[in-house]
């Protein structure tokens, strides 16, 4: 009976270093594996759920930190999205996406990990009522995480929203 177990002990952990996409044997990160959209599907992702998005100066150019652009972003964020609408029942205001201007680090606006959703009330009572508050980040906001995992963090006058994936889409 030892042995069998040891035996499927050994296969389970083997599977999971070989299994493609995880382990030892994968190359890319989970920041690099992400799916990339540009912004003309992102936006029409937004569009037929009914999420809209705003720039203070009104244009959608990447490199253009007063623009709200969504080239580049990853597929699940927008995803996430969508489920954080239909989910919440919602307005979504999406107020910034990966133009440049934001804070870096992996999971970034820039590598279209994170989107800003407008301060409403709807939104905020859904987020607060909803999911587990974790404490303040280092920049001392406070933050909220859902259970799929993704970060919520109350910045005055928005939501930054790191999705780590879709949110259960």
């Amino acid at each position: 009976m030892k042995i069998r177990s040891v035996l499927s002990a050994l296969a389970l952990v083997l599977g999971a270093l070989f299994a493609p996409g995880f382990g030892v044997l994968s190359t890319a990160t989970d920041a690099q594996a992400a799916t990339k959209i540009t912004h003309a599907t992102a936006t029409s992702m937004f569009r037929s759920s009914g999420i809209t998005w705003s720039s203070s100066g009104g244009c959608s150019d990447r490199n253009n930190p007063t623009c709200t652009s969504f080239d580049q972003l990853n597929l699940d964020t927008a995803k996430g999205a969508q489920t954080l609408r239909s989910a919440s029942g919602c307005a979504l205001n999406v107020t910034g996406g990966t133009e440049t201007g934001h804070a870096g680090g992996t999971y970034s606006h820039w590598n279209g990990y994170k989107l800003d959703f407008g301060k409403a009330t709807c939104v905020t009572n859904y987020i607060k009522n909803t999911f587990t508050y974790i404490g303040v980040r280092g920049d001392g906001y406070p933050q909220w995480q859902s259970g799929a995992g993704n970060l919520y963090a109350d910045e005055g006058n928005h939501w930054d929203v790191t999705f780590y994936n879709c949110g259960g889409c």
